[in-house]
């Protein structure tokens, strides 16, 4: 036998089974990151006497302790009120920061106009400002304004603050179509908006769905703006979670049925969606 066949074999065998055990390590992985998602599911499901006396894996060997007492006992809190406030936060915060850090990264892309490559550069510096560096300022500005503790407020801050991001991330996308399909466009008499929405914008599809998930889950998860600029009416799901935290118990009654509905959309979403964010972080990569 040659020792060419010799080295094969080997390689043979690592093809035909290292796949599957690739395959079974993940699963392995993915099973072990999910615990604690089941482990909060399986705690709102129980009684808080069951979940102060036992940990949660007994509902194994009682599945009788399951009961929906304890998502009847947050709705009526008025937590259904915070989560329609957390609604009407996250989805209009994510549709502006796409909506406009397409349109101009599109033109740090694409259009040639003066102080453009200084203006990018500014756009890149605002990555490293903190948030915690404007609370103040913007504060004293929205009680100027009037709009200090409502909806619109909270939104203004989370679109501002995701722009620079955005911008970034999409004009790397952008950059990254031929300019063979614009010149065409161009040639064919196409205005620049025509072009950004039947030509550059479906092409987008993958950055901009990676995007609207990095912008989703930001602003669904936030905390500190939320304790900042929103009042008791206008709070969304995690301030309400933190006001029912109590200085010697946990009220897990109400934080874990509460919890698990503020963790199930997104993880939701990111599932439905996480082809598109995967193709999305690897745009512009060869750039």
């Amino acid at each position: 036998m040659s020792d060419a066949t010799f080295q094969r074999g080997p390689a043979r065998l690592i093809d035909r089974f290292g796949g599957g055990v690739l395959q079974v390590l993940l699963i392995l992985v993915a099973i072990f990151w999910l615990v604690p998602t089941l482990g909060l599911l399986v705690v709102s499901l129980r009684a808080e006497a069951d979940n102060n006396s036992s940990g949660w894996w007994t509902l194994f060997a009682k599945p009788a302790q399951l009961t929906l007492e304890n998502y009847g006992n947050l709705l009526a809190s008025g937590f259904s009120s915070s989560f329609w406030n957390t609604v009407l936060i996250t989805v209009p915060a994510t549709l502006l920061v796409i909506g406009i850090a397409a349109m101009a990264a599109y033109a740090f892309a694409w259009i040639e106009f003066p102080g453009r490559d200084a203006l990018f550069l500014v756009v890149i510096a605002l990555l490293v400002v903190p948030v915690q560096i404007a609370l103040i300022p913007i504060a004293k500005l929205y009680g100027a304004v009037g709009i200090f503790g409502s909806i619109a407020g909270v939104v203004l801050f989370h679109v501002a603050f995701g722009l620079p991001f955005a911008i970034f991330l999409l004009r790397n996308f952008f950059a990254g179509i031929p300019r063979e399909l614009l010149e065409a466009s161009r040639m064919d008499g196409a205005p620049e908006w025509r072009i950004f929405a039947t030509v550059v914008f479906p092409l987008a599809k993958p950055a901009i769905a990676s995007l609207g998930i990095f912008q989703f889950l930001w602003v669904w998860n936030d905390l500190l703006v939320a304790l900042v600029y929103a009042d008791t009416e206008n709070q969304p799901m995690t301030k309400a979670l933190q006001s029912q935290m109590r200085q010697f118990g946990t009220n897990i009654d109400i934080l874990a049925p509460g919890a698990f509905l503020s963790l199930i959309i997104p993880l939701v979403l990111f599932f439905a969606f996480q082809r598109y964010f995967v193709q999305g972080l690897l745009a512009g990569s060869g750039k």
